[in-house]
């Protein structure tokens, strides 16, 4: 019996925790990245301030896009146009933008 019930608890667990991660909009998300292609969609663009290539973000891993907008969003992660740009972006928005990108080949 206590096993039985510790298998439930563990099904209602992972049940919780999949549904915990929403799915973006990859429809919405292409509307969203019109100004993502200015700099990440240019071969060879290389930024001014702070000088770097610029990295193609297109067919990226969804959740590393993820967590790298809210780290650029919190000021985790710094870059003065990057930061502006996530702080502008509701979470819902950088799921579907991260949804959209993953979804392209690289």
């Amino acid at each position: 019996m206590k096993r039985l019930q510790l298998l439930g608890l563990a099904t209602v667990a992972l049940c919780v925790a999949a549904g915990a991660h929403a799915e973006g909009d990859k429809a919405h998300g292409r509307e969203l990245v019109y100004t993502c292609a200015g700099c990440h969609g240019v071969d060879g663009y290389q930024n001014v301030y702070p000088s770097y290539n610029v990295p193609h973000i297109a067919g990226q891993n969804e959740q590393y896009i993820i967590n790298a907008l809210h780290e650029y969003k919190t000021g985790e992660r710094k870059h003065p146009t990057m930061g502006a740009q996530a702080q502008s972006m509701s979470d819902k928005e950088i799921e579907d933008i991260a949804a959209y990108l993953s979804s392209l080949a690289k």
